[in-house]
């Protein structure tokens, strides 16, 4: 899931658990819909993406670099995590809110068609509650 600065939800994505989350990363980027600012053209890309240490790799850095996407990754045994926290509670927020639906703690449906439906349903929620309040 990427989300922007205040939590919400902008591109959602399910995988098998045996896949790493390292592998999600461009599809998900790549899922991020135009954003409508006030003013000028629509925005295809975010303007910086953070991650922690899970989405350190080369090819990742180039992709990222390659689409004009500045990125704070921290680095495997250089940084620590501790800079990163300040950014990965507002994902950890979102993820709590994904917890709070029931039909999605526990995985109920089958198929992913379904499961990533659902998903959805309750990340259109979780927008219209925070752009309501």
């Amino acid at each position: 899931m990427i989300t922007e600065r205040t939590g919400l939800p902008l591109s959602v994505g399910i995988s098998g658990a045996n896949l790493h989350d390292s592998q999600a990363l461009i599809p998900l980027v790549k899922g991020i819909p135009p954003v409508r600012s006030r003013r000028g053209r629509r925005r295809r890309r975010p303007d910086k993406l953070h991650a922690d240490k899970g989405y350190d790799y080369s090819h990742l850095r180039r992709w990222l670099r390659g689409r004009g996407i500045k990125h704070r990754i921290a680095r495997k045994g250089i940084e620590t995590s501790q800079r990163l926290g300040r950014h990965r509670w507002t994902i950890e927020r979102t993820m709590s809110w994904l917890a709070g639906c029931r039909r999605l703690h526990r995985r109920y449906e089958r198929k992913a068609e379904h499961f990533l439906a659902f998903t959805s349903i309750a990340c259109t929620l979780i927008c219209y509650r925070r752009l309501v309040c």
